[in-house]
């Protein structure tokens, strides 16, 4: 879904109209509101945030078991060292 300029709000405005706009977005509007002219927030739907969220997790979820997957990688080619060399290589690199 894309922005509107009708979209954007003026905080002084989403204040007086507060309940208009949550009602919008309740219809599936996303509003930006702004503040000095500047983005601030943003109002939308609250099943639309929890659906966002739930991407977001899923996002990460793939992101870790891409990692796994090259750590499995990994080890079938033998590019591995032992746990105890690898934490003291690190703790020598964070000390300098």
């Amino acid at each position: 879904m894309s922005i509107s300029p009708r979209d954007v709000v003026p905080l002084s405005q989403a204040r007086a109209t507060l309940s208009d706009l949550a009602d919008q977005a309740k219809a599936g509007a996303e509003k930006i509101i702004t503040k000095n002219g500047e983005s601030y927030v943003a109002l939308i739907d609250a099943a639309r945030l929890d659906y966002y969220h739930r991407l977001e997790r899923e996002r990460i979820h793939l992101l870790l078991i891409d990692e796994a997957a090259k750590g499995l990688d990994d080890v079938e080619a033998g590019r591995t060292r032992p746990a105890r060399a690898a934490v003291q290589a690190f703790k020598r690199r964070r000390a300098r």
